[in-house]
């Protein structure tokens, strides 16, 4: 039975924070135990509207501590920019590293909030001059605005696209540099890694990513863990999820608990062969 309209508060999320870090994680709060997992991502990390999210069934069967450093909406730029999520990983015995999209980072052509990158801030002289006819003061987030450029003109939005999957390159492999015990990248979705030339679709996550992409990340990319999840997982909906009314479309987007435990049940044997 579905759980739906379950009320604003009707999933904790306990919220907390390490360190010198002004990002909230989803908690509880986690030991720094030797050797821990650290799982950096996003929404789907997070687990927003998730009972149990798959940071907390992998800690739950592997009986390692798992800390969840999973934030909304993150890109790539949120961690490279804080040095207390980077310190926690580099002292980790595995991190996990969810693929994000390519969207919410800041490129040549816009600037995100530095902790919400989905948070649009403002477009550069190049994007402006790029779409003249555009009013970038009407967007606040960068899904909008790159809904509204492709609609506007599709040949120039192929150059916003470039743009932003050499961006993504460039920022994801910054990111592996700083982080230099054992990592896990991790592909987490219904689907699995397009083609380079595959027709552009802006509601699939993770966003503009695509198989040439996650190549161009060398070894890191190869050895890492695909989970695409089964017709069941993206058939259930919102059911078993807690959120309120207004939070319904948000809801309908993300991974649900049927996901969560695939992607778990996929990562036990991997984190304990590399735990040993």
């Amino acid at each position: 039975m579905a759980f739906a309209f379950a009320g604003a508060s009707a999933l904790d999320y306990f919220p907390c924070s390490y360190g010198g870090s002004r990002l909230i994680f989803r908690g509880p709060k986690r030991a720094l135990a030797a050797p821990y997992v650290a799982v950096l991502g996003g929404t789907e990390t997070y687990g927003k509207f998730v009972a149990s999210p798959f940071p907390a069934i992998l800690e739950h069967k592997t009986g390692r501590h798992v800390v969840n450093l999973g934030c909304l909406n993150a890109g790539p730029d949120v961690f490279l920019q804080d040095a207390t999520v980077l310190d926690l990983a580099a002292q980790a015995g595995l991190t996990i590293l969810q693929i994000t999209g390519a969207a919410n980072l800041s490129n040549r052509f816009y600037d995100v909030h530095p902790r919400r990158n989905d948070r649009f801030l403002r477009a550069s002289p190049w994007l402006r001059t790029l779409y003249r006819e555009v009013d970038f003061t009407e967007f606040h987030f960068t899904r909008h605005m790159l809904h509204r450029l492709h609609d506007v003109s599709v040949d120039r939005f192929d150059l916003v696209v470039t743009e932003l999957r050499a961006a993504w390159i460039v920022r994801m492999q910054a990111l592996l540099d700083r982080l230099p015990g054992p990592v896990l990248l991790l592909w987490m979705a219904g689907h699995a890694p397009g083609p380079q030339d595959a027709p552009l679709d802006l509601a699939r996550d993770p966003l503009l990513v695509d198989a040439a992409m996650l190549a161009a990340l060398g070894p890191a990319a190869r050895n890492g863990l695909q989970v695409v999840y089964s017709e069941a997982a993206r058939r259930e909906g919102v059911e078993n999820l807690y959120f309120s009314g207004l939070e319904r479309p948000a809801a309908e987007e993300v991974p649900g608990t049927l996901a969560h435990r695939e992607v778990a049940e996929a990562l036990i044997p991997v984190v304990t062969r590399i735990l040993g």
